[in-house]
């Protein structure tokens, strides 16, 4: 890699307290309520619990901040939360403190944090007035700055990104607080020669949208009711972000293409990416939007008909962009019909209907490849959703209720907010176990989320019992969810369940902001009775505790090899009788 220039090191130190400063203050500042006051019915305007539920979600996120908390207008509202990592990027000369920690464990990870800060600001782009609803919109703002600003520093160069701090091997080794997280913690950056185009373009869309939200007057207009949250604007940030994500996109359009975990391959088993077709076309409508520019309209449906991207069966996350695309060309369509005929292109609302409706009917129709729903009616996809079921769930209501104003009839409208809703009414607790699936919501939320910070335990090999109490509640964290049976064990060290991540909490404050925006009555938790949730017997069989009493892999190829034997066998046997066996068929027939 060449060596990184330091003024461009200079610039980035030096831009980033500057931007820190800008933010909007909380007033009032919001704390989030014991769990037993998600029994309580709400009568008021804005309702009281989906409110509780945006500003639990966003605190979520403060929860996982790493570095200097201090920083930003409002600090550090975690009491039990403390400076850490102050030394990243150290082995680089750059200051890479900051950002959020992934999931349950200590690694900071690029790739996800692109499509988590994606979904959040294209949500609040439309629906921004939930949080002012909710007086949330200044804690919206500091957490996008907080992520975005570690996305600048992880940017110090054109083509040089930092996809990770943090050794896998080594934080998935340590159990424990944020005061002893061991090092070392490297940094691992792509480059041109090192190219990571999934990546580049993946953080230049986050960069894209959150440069929209902050534009003053964006005239996003999807609906009557679109609008960003009162007074978040902000022309220098969003220039800002904007230089960045034009950056980004250049270099994944001119450099060699290639995966960022193929080109680091030491970062692979923590996020390992299977394309970058999704990405890039996201990248051009997303910077299209943001800049008004028919030329990257152009070049998005240039990927989309390169990378053959129409009629998808995948589901909508990290790893896989297509979905949103479709949402967000309809949205270009209705918003900035001129981006297409700029481009020489047909407007086509009716096609991106076409593409997007296709995805969600065989979705309710139960024809989508890989994706059905469980016997509670979880939305579930094989293999996607086998580590982490409620994620595509929620990503699946998220694009439904914001795409359901535009659909082709109102019929389709109707259809599409009904089964949106029966999502986030299953997160919400109307599933098989009575659960809610947030941390601290209510009485039945989980107790026991996987996260090292918030355990309170450092015995890696007793993490489920010690202690046997969570230290502290993760107010606001959606964990993994149930199996596809919809059963659910609120055990710590079942990481397929209970873990935490950014990329999981990505739609949840979109989904109360709409329900804010849209006046919905209280979430279903309120009619849930406290303790009627209870851990199932048995044993969960997933990747995170296998059930001991399944066969083995020698037991298995045992029991094949003795039916081979016998088959031969019995083939053999009939072989040897075979002129007796001949001669009783046709003394039969006589």
């Amino acid at each position: 890699m060449k060596p990184l220039q330091p003024l461009a090191l200079a610039l980035v130190t030096s831009v980033l307290p500057i931007l820190t400063l800008a933010q909007l203050t909380p007033s009032p500042t919001y704390s989030p309520p014991s769990a037993t006051a998600g029994l309580a019915s709400s009568s008021s305007t804005p309702n009281t619990q989906w409110s509780n539920v945006l500003g639990n979600s966003l605190w979520f996120y403060d929860a996982q901040r790493s570095g200097k908390l201090d920083q930003g207008t409002y600090g550090n509202r975690v009491s039990w939360r403390n400076d850490s990592a102050l030394q990243d990027g150290s082995d680089w000369g750059l200051d890479l403190t900051g950002g959020w920690y992934d999931a349950g464990d200590y690694i900071k990870a690029t790739f996800p944090l692109g499509f988590t800060l994606f979904a959040i600001a294209w949500g609040a782009v439309t629906h921004g007035h939930g949080y002012d609803l909710a007086n949330q919109a200044a804690y919206l703002d500091g957490t996008l700055r907080w992520g975005l600003d570690w996305l600048i520093k992880c940017h110090p160069q054109d083509d040089v990104l930092f996809v990770q701090v943090g050794n896998s091997d080594v934080d998935n080794a340590y159990w424990g607080g944020d005061q002893n997280i061991p090092n070392p913690r490297p940094a691992y950056p792509v480059n041109s020669s090192a190219p990571g185009t999934d990546v580049w373009a993946s953080t230049s869309s986050a960069f894209s949208m959150a440069s929209l939200l902050y534009t003053s007057n964006p005239s996003y207009n999807v609906t009557s009711s679109a609008a960003a949250p009162s007074g978040i604007a902000n022309g220098t940030y969003a220039s800002t972000l904007l230089s960045h994500a034009k950056t980004l996109y250049s270099v994944a359009n001119s450099t060699s293409q290639s995966t960022f975990s193929d080109s680091v391959p030491a970062v692979a088993s923590a996020y390992s990416s299977s394309g970058y077709g999704d990405d890039l076309a996201l990248a051009a409508l997303s910077l299209a939007l943001v800049t008004n520019s028919s030329t990257y309209y152009a070049d998005a449906y240039r990927w989309y008909q390169n990378y053959s991207l129409s009629g998808t069966h995948a589901v909508w996350n990290w790893d896989s962009r297509t979905p949103a695309l479709y949402v967000l060309f309809a949205e270009a369509a209705t918003a900035r019909p001129g981006l297409a005929t700029g481009a020489g292109l047909s407007t086509n609302l009716t096609g991106w209907q076409y593409e997007a409706e296709g995805w969600f009917d065989k979705i309710i129709n139960g024809t989508l490849k890989n994706a059905y729903l469980t016997n509670g009616r979880l939305l579930y996809w094989s293999g996607d959703s086998d580590e982490a079921s409620l994620n595509p769930a929620m990503a699946a209501a998220m694009l439904m209720f914001k795409y359901a104003p535009l659909a082709s009839s109102s019929s389709k409208t109707a259809q599409y907010n009904s089964f949106a809703q029966s999502q986030l009414d299953y997160l919400m607790g109307k599933n098989p176990m009575n659960a809610i699936y947030l941390v601290g919501q209510h009485p039945n939320s989980p107790q026991n989320p996987h996260s090292a910070m918030a355990a309170g335990g450092t015995n890696i090999n007793n993490i489920r019992n010690s202690p046997p109490t969570e230290a502290h509640v993760l107010y606001g964290a959606m964990v993994g969810g149930p199996l596809a049976n919809d059963r659910f064990w609120d055990w710590r060290d079942d990481w397929v369940q209970t873990e935490v991540a950014l990329d999981y909490n990505a739609m949840i404050p979109t989904l109360a902001a709409m329900q804010l925006v849209n006046g919905t009555s209280d979430p279903y938790y309120v009619n849930v009775q406290a303790g009627t949730y209870s851990i199932p017997s048995g044993q969960p069989c997933d990747a995170a505790l296998p059930c001991s009493n399944r066969l083995s892999g020698g037991a298995i190829a045992g029991i094949v090899v003795g039916i081979i034997v016998f088959l031969l066998l019995v083939a053999g046997l009939i072989w040897w009788r075979r002129k007796h066996i001949a001669a009783r068929w046709r003394k039969r027939g006589m």
